[in-house]
């Protein structure tokens, strides 16, 4: 092969290079130049190299640069160095391929499931006033935290920083099931708890573990929208499921006509609608479950924080061996950057899935883990989840007194007295996300009730108003102008 004449190093270069003292910056600039070129096809395949000298005379460097550049390029494959001097390899450069009219073969793309994947209405700042799902960061203990985290990293030594318990660290998930035995009536011994980044985490988990492409995912309708998003990605196929105020709505026919591989709910505080899963709609799905071969998922949101009475149970621990598996997170708890969550898996299913679970996942998160169990098991926990309680309902008493007064325009006030959100549905001439997306542009970022819904009805029109993160005395002005913004879109 007759290779194609070198041009000139002058015009190879396209301009001097930039005479900077550092001669590694020389070098960079040098090896980027002749990358481009070989990529871009000025330099052919086979096209012999200027000599190190010849090159470092015609650009006025080291030679020493030029040689480095040289042996850089050699490393990365672009050039081999052979007797007659340096050459460029042969390449499969996209610049150097035929053009084809039209999208070339062969082109990548996304999986298909990711059009399934809708995005979030919106993508409102954590800081922003009602944002639903954001605690009283404010009020966090930071103070007792730094010290759990402090005692964490000099208890554990340099040993934590390595890979820990793929399904979480020990002390960690003795905690939790000691505090659910009791806080929440779940069954549970340590070994069945699996430590994940969040709700969200574990939901995926469920799915990844139980379900095969084409299964049937019953879901609530309104409903959490990040379940849909892990059923989608499991190739699952959705079926919304009503919700009342007695909680998810399942009739016989359900059953018949899509038998669900896996059943999804938030039985102690629907989200985003509050209603609480009655005893007899529990017992009933528990047994339909059994009978048809299906797991439920029980994520037990914002359970923590019931304002008026004890907490209501967990449906994991009414009866023996349910095929229950349960869900908790510390994103509302704690704080959502903590990104620790739980997944209490049936006692039936360990033997299946802990070889696996431990090939999927990998431990880390192990100081913050472990401050955890400290915060846990030295009370810290438990008093700050007594004073939240009194906060949240003190804010939510004061969010309702607000919208009773200057929202005139509300149909009903949803949400239950647990919690960190209230649900506001509005006659179907109050567009609720026109209203949501109003009300960004003021820095208030409630959510569209609309928005949760699979199949939305006329309902299903409102505003999910969180109180977590704005101070009381900011709710008569906030819900003012929202009243204002309402008005204002009126068909």
């Amino acid at each position: 092969m007759v290779p194609r004449p070198l041009p000139s190093p002058t015009a190879l270069l396209e301009s001097p290079l930039v005479k900077e003292r550092d001669a590694g910056s020389m070098q960079r600039q040098l090896h980027d130049r002749l990358k481009r070129a070989i990529l871009d096809g000025s330099l052919a395949p086979g096209s012999r190299l200027p000599g190190s000298r010849a090159l470092a005379e015609a650009l006025a460097i080291s030679r020493n640069t030029v040689t480095a550049t040289y042996e850089h390029l050699a490393a990365e494959g672009y050039v081999r160095p052979d007797r007659q001097g340096t050459r460029v390899t042969e390449l499969s450069s996209p610049a150097l391929l035929p053009k084809r009219a039209g999208k070339p073969a062969g082109t990548p793309t996304t999986a298909l499931r990711l059009s399934n994947i809708k995005p979030s209405v919106s993508r409102a700042e954590t800081d922003m006033a009602l944002r639903p799902g954001v605690p009283a960061l404010s009020h966090f203990p930071s103070a007792a935290w730094r010290r759990a985290l402090d005692r964490a990293i000099r208890g554990a030594g340099s040993a934590a920083l390595g890979y820990g318990d793929p399904l979480g660290e020990p002390p960690l998930r003795a905690a939790i099931a000691r505090h659910l035995s009791v806080a929440r009536g779940v069954r549970c011994e340590p070994h069945q708890v699996v430590i994940a980044e969040g709700a969200q985490e574990a939901i995926s988990l469920c799915v990844r573990l139980l379900s095969n492409p084409g299964d049937i995912g019953w879901v609530e309708d309104p409903g959490y929208r990040g379940v849909k998003a892990a059923m989608h990605a499991g190739d699952m196929r959705i079926v919304p499921v009503r919700v009342d105020a007695e909680g998810l709505c399942v009739s016989e026919r359900d059953w018949q006509k899509h038998p669900p591989r896996l059943i999804y709910t938030t039985p102690s505080h629907q989200y985003p609608v509050g209603s609480v899963l009655s005893i007899a709609r529990r017992l009933d799905l528990i047994a339909q479950a059994r009978l048809h071969g299906a797991w439920i998922i029980e994520d037990d949101y914002d359970s923590e924080f019931r304002h008026t009475g004890e907490p209501i149970g967990a449906m994991q621990g009414l009866v023996d061996d349910a095929p229950v598996l349960y869900v908790g997170t510390f994103s509302k708890t704690m704080f959502p950057s903590l990104r620790l969550g739980f997944l209490v898996l049936p006692a039936q299913l360990m033997s299946a899935v802990q070889a696996p679970l431990e090939e999927m996942l990998r431990g880390g998160h192990r100081h913050e883990q472990l401050a955890m169990a400290d915060f846990i098991e030295s009370g810290q926990f438990s008093r700050h989840l007594g004073r939240m309680r009194r906060l949240y309902r003190d804010r939510q008493q004061a969010l309702r007194l607000a919208l009773n007064k200057h929202f005139k325009v509300l149909h009903e006030i949803d949400g239950g007295y647990c919690g960190l959100h209230l649900t506001v549905r509005l006659p179907a001439r109050y567009d609720d996300r026109l209203i949501a997306a109003k009300a960004l542009r003021h820095r208030i970022a409630p959510t569209p009730l609309s928005g949760f819904a699979l199949q939305p009805t006329p309902s299903d029109n409102g505003l999910v108003l969180g109180y977590g993160n704005t101070p009381a005395e900011l709710f008569e002005p906030l819900v003012k102008r929202l009243s204002q913004l309402a008005r204002a879109v009126e068909i």
